[in-house]
């Protein structure tokens, strides 16, 4: 009886001990900052033993690392353990830090959890940004249709083209459901899978300065189709009213998160255009024409460099200018002049003619000699 008393004695401590044992274990991990965030209660701990880098959450396709509640060290990027404060320029702020891949950011705020929706008055997005893609497959893209400064009809249907790189395009998700709810994903060749969108505002003028704003548009539209031989096309069915527009695009991934590059220095990756409706008499500041026929006379504008070719006469007229040398080359005559001055010489050299003189009188004393010989015998 002694010896069960014993036995049950045992039984009850040795849980207490295990028990007291986890409970410092969790204080350690908590005092090492393993995830903790100011509210503390859902701190996850980097250093769960059945997490480790070898284990079967350690496959990345797979269902263990892509169920798993808590954070693979495989992962942790301890970067974000540092604000960037170390050699700071003029102005820079600190970077929020994290140990733990921020992965309970989210309760530090108090909004909603995105969770696939659109929340308008905001919310707190925890999925990663996801893959980002390359220097050499940064998207880009140039709208074909309109062009600057064109002058549309108004009430009349047209096309929005646009030509787009390095963006595997008509890949979209349920914006309702799946609105932020997964990262960034490239394919085999690294280009973005997703998608772009058309967005279409009224601006008072072409020269107008001010900030519009983004809740008021007259046509949007995700456009769901793929670009066909590069080009992006959406119709705007029934036109738009008169008036001066911005058309921009929203170059997004899959799930609509606008695209991620790797470095921050490179050109827009979205376009804009400006044109008008029904402004047969507008002013258009992209050729000094008329905004009605912005189309053609900005193509029109083109040929003021013709006519600045034109001008470029006026270098032929100077280029007339330059038979001034050739009369200037005529005034060298005048150096032939001088060289017909020369037959001075020749006159000096006609009072050599004294001597062809002297030479005829020799000869008619000789003929004189020869007849006084002639009669003396």
């Amino acid at each position: 009886m002694k010896f069960s008393a014993v036995l049950t004695a045992l039984v009850v401590v040795i849980p207490l001990f295990s028990g007291q044992a986890l409970a410092a274990a969790a204080k350690v991990n908590n005092a090492k900052g393993q995830g903790g965030n100011k509210n503390g209660g859902n701190n996850n701990n980097n250093n769960n033993g059945a997490n480790n880098a070898t284990g079967a959450n350690n496959n990345a396709g797979g269902g263990g690392a892509q169920t798993s509640l808590t954070l693979n060290p495989a992962v942790l990027a301890t970067g974000f353990e540092s604000n960037g404060q170390e050699n700071a320029t003029a102005g820079q702020v600190a970077s929020l830090t994290s140990s733990n891949n921020f992965i309970n950011f989210c309760l530090t705020v108090n909004k909603p959890i995105t969770n696939g929706q659109q929340i308008k008055t905001g919310s707190c997005n925890p999925a990663p940004m996801g893959v980002i893609a390359a220097t050499t497959n940064m998207p880009s893209s140039k709208f074909q249709s309109p062009v600057n400064g064109q002058d549309l009809t108004p009430n009349t249907s047209f096309n929005i083209n646009m030509a787009v790189n390095n963006l595997v395009t008509g890949n979209f998700v349920n914006a309702d459901a799946n609105y932020y709810s997964a990262p960034q994903q490239v394919n085999a060749q690294g280009d973005i899978i997703g998608h772009t969108h058309y967005t279409v505002q009224a601006i008072p003028s072409f020269t107008s300065t001010q900030p519009l704003d983004p809740n008021t548009f007259a046509f949007f539209k995700g456009v769901n189709s793929a670009a066909v031989n590069g080009v992006v096309t959406e119709p705007v069915t029934g036109g738009l009213p008169a008036g001066f527009y911005r058309c921009c695009s929203i170059n997004t991934d899959a799930n609509h998160a606008p695209v991620l590059v790797a470095v921050a220095q490179h050109g827009s990756l979205d376009d804009c255009v400006y044109f008008s409706v029904g402004q047969g008499t507008g002013a258009n500041p992209f050729n000094g024409g008329s905004a009605s026929n912005s189309t053609n006379t900005g193509a029109k504008a083109a040929p003021a460099p013709n006519t600045g070719a034109k001008a470029a006469p006026a270098p032929n007229t100077g280029a007339k200018a330059a038979p001034a040398p050739n009369t200037g080359s005529k005034a060298a005559p005048a150096p032939n002049t001088g060289a017909k001055a020369a037959p001075a010489p020749g006159n000096g050299a006609k009072t050599a003619a004294p001597n062809n003189q002297q030479q005829l009188g020799n000869k008619k004393n000789g003929r004189r000699m020869i007849a006084r010989l002639a009669r003396d015998h």
